[in-house]
């Protein structure tokens, strides 16, 4: 763990108050089992450069943390705010890169001046952002926060003195004119002096032996940055020529060689946390499937859902239309866990997949995959999904479930969201039921609220805090899975007796065949 110490007594826009959380360098082991690895492959593609990823281990356990975040996100669906923050990104991006080839040049002069170059871009981004924020209504604290902190910055003696001196030099090589040369193997440079322009006279010249149809002979000089040593050496010649100016340039990189804020730094790299979630939400509802900021609580444990969906999949369809479905559900007054039941392949895990991630990503201070919530905000997010046998524990797999449980409600608060996906599934069904009858009985213990995932039917009605819901198929065709739920006593039994019926096998369809 990492300690943000260079962030203390600084505006953020991450954290109402960043000295009180580290950063988490270790993905969460509930990560791969919501898929919400997958979901930061997607989301961070691209912006591998600012080191967003520790930032989604680590959720946020106050709804005032929340609702700041919330704030900055609807400022940047702004359209005057985000323009004005993404002209700042690419300019230090570019910046960024000045900065980079600086530092892989070998020739002084050449380096220096790409120093200076990056210098000048930061300075004319950071004016520009702290003149169109100080004329913006910005309505979350995180950016006036940054806004004030600009202004200040700007009118500061480093700030001003950094931008007058880069100014300064830029202005005086800006002048510096010199004449090279050539003849035969001797290049001589000096000053310019006036010397008359050959390039008309050469190709007036030259224009005689002009053929329309011959063969083009042009030759496009290289662009690059880097320079062979002839150029290096014609630069010491000018620098020599004038020493003022090229003296000015190694002092201005010697006095501002970390002319970078601390503060600009971490903003241009943390609000690309919001600028990468953004660019999904745009393209996700732009096909239809809705985002909501939800409403938070840490008292009250009722929780509404309306239209929610999972985020993995939706990315693996790209907002395809309808090919996502929504689900509502919800847990009123005492009601704490809700028991999954249905038709295998019918979207059960799915559903329990989206439970435990509207319920993160609400941690996280995200916008999330739904019409609209009302959340629960959990201390931490458990999951028990099922596994291979894992040869190393020598242990068998109910062996290796047991101690996974143990482990998460040894751990698990009555704060604690907890997902359970067909636990106990290798078992047989007398040991399912009971097992999971004790499980359901321990989560409810602890007053933690979760999902249940599995094919036992029994275990949704145990306990009147627990919640039934049912994957749903076609009445018209009972083979062809819904994907939506209902909350509804388990009835696994009658969906069999119906795609039985459908496929003529019910005792009463195979007894009249029998007997015709």
């Amino acid at each position: 763990m990492t300690v943000l110490k260079e962030r203390a007594a600084k505006p953020s826009v991450l954290f109402v108050d960043p000295t009180a959380l580290a950063a988490v360098d270790e993905q969460p082991e509930f990560f791969k089992d919501l898929h919400l690895d997958e979901i930061l492959d997607v989301i961070l593609a691209g912006y591998e450069e600012y080191g967003l990823r520790p930032l989604f281990y680590q959720p946020l356990g106050d709804v005032d943390a929340v609702r700041y975040r919330h704030e900055v996100f609807r400022d940047l669906q702004d359209a005057g705010i985000r323009e004005a923050v993404d002209a700042f990104t690419a300019a230090l991006r570019d910046m960024r890169n000045a900065f980079a080839m600086s530092e892989k040049l070998s020739y002084p002069q050449q380096k220096q001046r790409w120093f200076l170059d990056a210098a000048l871009i930061y300075c004319n981004a950071v004016a520009s952002l702290a003149r169109r924020f100080s004329r913006m209504p910005l309505g979350s604290r995180g950016l006036q926060a940054l806004a004030d902190y600009l202004q200040g910055y700007v009118a500061s003696p480093a700030f001003t003195r950094l931008a007058r001196d880069a100014r300064s030099v830029s202005d005086a090589l800006a002048g510096v004119r010199y004449a090279v040369h050539i003849k035969g193997s001797q290049v001589r440079v000096q000053r310019y002096a006036g010397e008359p322009e050959y390039s008309a006279e050469v190709t007036e010249t030259f224009a005689r032996f002009q053929q329309r149809t011959g063969a083009d002979y042009r030759v496009t000089f290289s662009e690059s940055a880097y320079m062979d040593h002839v150029e290096a050496r014609i630069a010491d010649l000018v620098a020599a020529l004038y020493p003022a100016e090229f003296t000015a340039l190694v002092t201005f990189t010697e006095v501002h060689a970390d002319f970078l804020d601390p503060v600009v730094a971490a903003f241009d790299r943390d609000i690309h946390f919001y600028l990468a979630y953004l660019r999904h939400v745009e393209r996700l509802t732009r096909g239809g499937l809705p985002f909501c900021y939800p409403e938070l609580s840490t008292t009250s444990k009722e929780t509404v859902v309306r239209g929610g969906y999972d985020l993995a999949l939706a990315m693996t369809r790209d907002g395809e239309p309808g090919a996502i479905v929504g689900n509502d559900f919800s847990l009123d007054g005492g009601e704490r866990v809700i028991v999954v039941t249905g038709p295998n392949s019918g979207g059960k895990t799915t559903f329990a997949r989206m439970f435990g991630q509207v319920h993160y990503l609400a941690s996280l201070g995200l916008p999330v995959p739904a019409r609209a919530a009302r959340l629960f905000l959990p201390d931490r997010v458990f999951t028990h999904f099922e596994r291979e046998e894992q040869l190393a524990t020598l242990r068998g797999k109910l062996d290796d479930e047991l101690v996974r449980l143990r482990d998460i409600l040894a751990h698990a608060t009555a704060r604690s969201v907890i997902v359970m996906n067909e636990s106990f599934s290798s078992t047989a069904l007398r040991d399912a039921r009971y097992l999971g009858a004790e499980i359901l009985r321990r989560v409810l213990g602890l007053d933690a609220i979760g999902v249940y995932v599995t094919f036992v039917d029994e275990l949704a009605s145990i306990d009147g805090r627990i919640v039934s819901m049912v994957g749903i198929v076609d009445p018209r065709d009972p083979a062809r899975r819904t994907y939506r739920f209902e909350r509804r006593p388990a009835d696994g039994r009658a969906y069999a007796l119906a795609v039985a019926a459908k496929y003529g096998l019910t005792y009463e369809q195979l007894r009249r065949r029998v007997a015709s």
